[in-house]
Parts: structure tokens; sequence; C-alpha cells
């Protein structure tokens, strides 16, 4: 009789994970509350609340954040009415986005008013939002988003608690003009934070004081119509009947405004007690009804425009893959020069590329359990059989392995500025980089960004026919190229490299539009950790586009892009500069003078971020991976790291 296989041993984090979606459950009030761990951003979509996925032993502040995410959640399932906030929210742009921090920092310091333990949750999550230290040193206020700054101080105000360290001199420089303007306002809002309604219309007061562009959402101005359309008289009627109707229309009004002014008070009577006693409870056919679930915070990701980045068409727009842009002889030319001088990097560039396969393997260092009744032979314990012909043959399993999947994605800058020695060495290094990955198990994606033509293509001359409207945003045709997808093999996709080699191919670089395309790719893949690797050589240049709009347009919208990805998003975001100090746009990178020691940038970079110590937290707005510095590489033998 064979004995069933030993049940296979819980994680350390399962525990946590069903504590936490309990605790979730009980503070929304809600029993069928689900909560899911996952790479995404932290949501509310429904009755799904989405968290980041815990690392397998998460540490003491991992856990703070997570649980900060969870109350955060838990509380806007609680205490949002999101019908309720569509129609007082305003329509689109920065008044939006302030009235949205406002309401998310109501939403918290109810709860943390409340709870002295969720308040220091909801304070890691917070110190962890602005942990990338990039409103550290601000000195200017258009550097500073007023957002962060007016959803710090309401935070303030409601709870007593200053802001982060690494935010406050976003706080400290809008301070000032907030409370000289609408001090008054932050101590209504103090007073109202019980009633979302109210408190809603406060805002909307303070973004009026506060000189702040607002429209009337789209519920809102569609149910003015739909009333104003009720309340018009049928043609043909008689003027008595239109009279009738008329003086009828006038005391239902005024019944209707006395029995809305009760039923406020007595909505704000409820709102209060069930806010008192965490008892809250939401209407099902108006959640129904909700097209979409309420979030914190528009992307510049999703929606460029609202963040004042325009793109005049993408009619002539090319994502196309690396073989379709030339002749399979003229590859295999190609293919044959980049082998060439392959040979003359291989040494120095094939050295860096085994450290990285060792410290790779390192991780997935193998696990056996043993004197089990059936699997393997266990060769090593067949001394007891020799010993003791009557002892019972040993065997022994294998354990699963615990590594986690890892997708890599190299964006390579086609520019003009790279063509000659700079571009040959990035397509060595992205060469010997992708195989050594793949033969540890790692998947990798090439990519390639440039335009079509130089000064403007068929945008341009599009624009030129309509009558040159003013400021018309990007004004250039895109030409993003797919040199080796993450499921592709090296031997399928190494001919396709070689068409960096190509002449004419570079010309010009958007590097905002080239890092979201990118990075929506990676958010379509399946593993559970993605590294996205930026390699240029300069800033985004295109005189098409910065000839009709600000100098600043396209650099601008790169930083939003950046600071998106890097505190929202899963992917965790490096970059390498070449001849370019790239560390003023990014947190976690590289810049070096010589295109011949980018081999040795890459791989430390990947070193660093795949050293078991330095695995970034999953946490923060849909989850802040890749936030805490790497730290340095231990100096002591690393040998049997890993092990458990």
């Amino acid at each position: 009789m064979t004995t069933p296989p030993p049940k296979r041993k819980e994680a350390p984090a399962e525990p946590f994970k069903r504590a936490l979606g309990l605790a979730c459950r009980a503070i929304a009030g809600d029993a069928e509350l689900a909560v899911s761990f996952g790479p995404n951003r932290p949501s509310l979509e429904g009755h799904t609340a989405h968290l980041p996925e815990p690392s397998r032993v998460p540490s003491a502040r991992e856990i703070a954040v997570l649980r900060g995410w969870a109350d955060s959640l838990s509380l806007t399932a609680a205490c949002h009415d999101a019908r309720l906030h569509r129609k007082l929210a305003p329509a689109t742009g920065d008044a939006r986005a302030v009235f949205e921090a406002a309401e998310q920092a109501r939403v918290e310091a109810l709860g943390a008013n409340r709870m002295s333990g969720m308040a220091d949750n909801l304070a890691a999550k917070t110190e962890d939002v602005y942990a990338h230290g990039r409103y550290a040193k601000v000195t200017r206020l258009e550097d500073a988003p007023l957002e962060d700054a007016l959803s710090l101080l309401i935070r303030e105000k409601l709870t007593g608690r200053a802001p982060p360290a690494t935010a406050k001199a976003v706080v400290d420089l809008w301070r000032p003009a907030i409370e000289g303007k609408a001090g008054r306002m932050l101590n209504k809002l103090e007073r109202s934070a019980g009633d979302q309604a109210a408190f809603g219309r406060l805002v909307r007061d303070l973004l009026r004081v506060l000189d702040m562009p607002e429209e009337a959402s789209q519920t809102e101005d569609n149910e003015e119509s739909e009333a104003a359309e009720e309340q018009k008289p049928e043609a043909g009627e008689e003027s008595s009947e239109s009279e009738g109707e008329g003086s009828e229309g006038e005391e239902k009004a005024a019944e209707d405004e006395r029995a809305e002014g009760e039923e406020g008070d007595v909505g704000e009577t409820e709102n209060a007690a069930s806010t008192e006693e965490f008892d809250y409870e939401h209407d099902a056919p108006e959640e129904a009804e909700s097209s979409e679930p309420w979030r914190p915070n528009q992307s510049v990701l999703d929606a460029p425009e609202n963040f004042g980045y325009k793109v005049y068409t993408k009619e002539f727009d090319e994502e196309v893959e690396a073989e379709k842009l030339s002749s399979p002889d003229e590859l295999e030319r190609l293919r044959a020069f980049l082998d060439k001088e392959l040979k003359n990097l291989s040494s120095a560039v094939a050295r860096l590329a085994n450290r990285l396969q060792r410290r790779l393997l390192a991780q997935q260092n193998r696990g056996w359990d043993f004197d089990l009744e059936e699997g393997t032979l266990d060769a090593a314990r067949l001394m007891r059989v020799v010993v003791d012909p009557m002892h019972p043959l040993s065997f022994k399993r294998e354990r699963d392995t615990d590594f986690r999947d890892t997708v890599v994605t190299l964006v390579l800058d086609n520019s003009g500025s790279m063509r000659g020695r700079p571009i040959m060495v990035a397509a060595c290094c992205a060469d010997i980089l992708a195989r050594t990955l793949e033969r540890c198990g790692v998947k990798v994606e090439i990519l390639g960004f440039t335009t079509r033509a130089w000064k403007g293509g068929q945008s341009r001359e599009k624009w030129l026919a309509a009558g040159k409207g003013p400021e018309p945003g990007r004004l250039n045709d895109l030409r993003h190229i797919i040199y080796k997808t993450a499921d592709a093999p090296w031997r399928r996709a190494k001919r396709s490299l070689a068409l960096m080699m190509r002449e004419g191919l570079l010309k010009e670089n958007i590097d905002g539009e080239a890092l979201t395309w990118a990075h929506k790719r990676l958010l379509a893949r399946p593993e559970q950790r993605r590294i996205l690797m930026m390699i240029s050589d300069g800033a985004p240049v295109d005189d098409s586009t910065l000839s009709v709009n600000s100098g600043g347009y396209l650099e601008h919208h790169l930083r939003q892009v950046i600071e998106e990805i890097e505190t929202r998003s899963p992917v965790e975001l490096i970059a390498i500069g070449i001849g370019h100090d790239v560390t003023r746009y990014y947190r976690r990178a590289v810049t070096i003078t010589d295109p011949s020691e980018l081999a040795g940038a890459m791989t430390d970079k990947l070193v660093e971020l795949f050293e078991e110590k330095s695995l970034p937290m999953p946490a923060g707005p849909a989850a802040h991976r890749g936030r805490q510095a790497v730290r340095p590489r231990p100096s002591h033998n690393a040998k049997g790291r890993g092990r458990r």
C-alpha cells in the first residue's frame, strides 16, 4: 500500500493574506467583498478589492504598507458613494485630480480618527507613496503637484498628522497660497468629513477660490437637462391647461425642494451615525449602474490629454516587427556585420553575462525531501541496505522551487544621435543579454523607438493642409519596432536584432510615448516580476513637434510618464544614459560616457535588481515596486544564498 504524497507546505504569507481579507470585509461591512492579490495596482472594482501580491516572507514594513492599502480600499467601499462622486466631481483636468485626492483624504481620515492602528497603517501607506523622494527637494511651485499638496493638507487638518518628510517641501510651497485664500474652507471641511455631499460641495467651492477651471460632470449635466425636458409643456396644449400644469409644476418643485432638504438632513444624520459605528451599507442597484470603478487618480498613461499632452493624429503611427522593415538578404548581411562586431566585444561582455547568470542561478537552488516511501531512489542511503538487508529502501523527491517568473523588456533609443558606435554596442549588448537571460529562464523582449520621417512626415503635412491650427501637440509619425518578443527564442530573433545597424532607420525620438507603449506591453505579460530598461542617449527631440509647441513639451510628458510608472506601477523601471545624464529623469538610473561601458552598466543594474536582498517591495498605488533604494551587494561569498 502506497502512502499518499505529503501535503505541500503553505507559503508563509498565506495566513497573512487570509487575515487581510477578513479585515477588509469587516471594515467595509460587506461580507461579499472579495480580496485578490496580484501584480496590478491596488484598486476597488465593485465587490472586489485588488491588492499587491506580498513577498513570500514579507517584512514588517511591507506588512504595514499592505495593511494600509487594505484599510484604504475597505474604507472606500464603506464610506464612498461612487454615484454621488460622479455627480459632484469636475469632468476632467487638474480640477478633477484635486477633487479626487481630497475625497480620498476624507475617506482615509474617517478610519484614522476612529482607530489608532488603522491610522498607523494608513500613515505607512502614505509614506510609501512618497518614498521615491522626487518631491523632497522641490523648490518651484510648478514642480509641486497641487493635488498632492491639497490632499496632504486636508489629511493634516482632519487627522492632525504631518505630511511625510519626503513630501513636506510640496506642502510647504502650497501652504501659504491655500491657507491664505481658503483657510476658512479648510476648517469647514474638517466639520463636514462625515457627509460626502457637503464635503464635495465645499471642495468645489475651494477649487473656485483657488482659480482652478472646472466643468460640471456629465452625470450632473444630463440630470439637469432631463429635468428641464420633463418640465417643458407639450406643444398644442390649451393655455389654461398649460397654466394649470405650470402652477402644479411650481408647487411640485417647491415640495421637491422641501423633500430634498429633509432628505439631506436625514442622509447627513444617517451618514454620521454609520460613520461612527463602521456599519456602512451600499445600495446594490446603484452599484450595478456604475459604469466603472472609482479610482483615486487619473493616469497619464491612459489619458495623456488630461495632463496637457496632445497628439495631432495617430493615423500614420506604426508598430511593426523588425523583419517587415527589411528583406531577408539585407538582414543576413547586417547579421554578419553584427557577428563580426560581437567578436571584439565577446570577451568582456561574456564575463559580465556569466556573472549575471551565476547570480540568477543562485536564486534557483533546489531542495529535496528525504526518507520517503516513494519517489526517486536515494543512492546516498543505499549503505543502510548493505548493512541491514531488511532495511527498506529510501526515496527522495525534489521540492518545487519558488523562483518568481520574470520578464525583462529592453527599450532602445533608435534616434539619429545613436548612429555609429552607440547603436552598434547597444545591439551587441541586447543580443548577448537576451541569450544569457534565456539560459536562466528569464524572458526578454527587445523594442526600439524612432519616427518614420525627419521633421514631421505625413502628420505635419496633414496639419499644414488643415490650416496650421495652434498647439497641435505631437506632430510626427511614430515608429515602434519589435525586434524580439518575450516568447520568441533568441535563435529566431537574432536576425531581426541586426536591423538596428541599417542606414536610414534612425531618425528622431519621442521617449514618453515609447515608454508608455513598452509599459503597456509589459502589463499584459503573465510573469510575476516585470523589469523595464530604457537605454537612451539624450532627451526626447522632435523638431516638428518642438517647433510649434513649447520647448519642454516632450520632456514634460516624459517626466509625467516616468513618475507614473515609478510610483504607481508594478513594473520596475531602470534607465541607462549614453553620454547624457538620465538621473534627472529616472530615480533608478546610471549614466555612462563611453558606449563601451554599456555592457557593464546593463549587467550591473540587472545584477542589483536580481540581488535577493534588493528585491523591491510590492507596495504602493497599483503596487509601488522598485521604490526602495538598491542596497549595496555584500562582500561575503554569496554561495548558498537563497537556500530554504
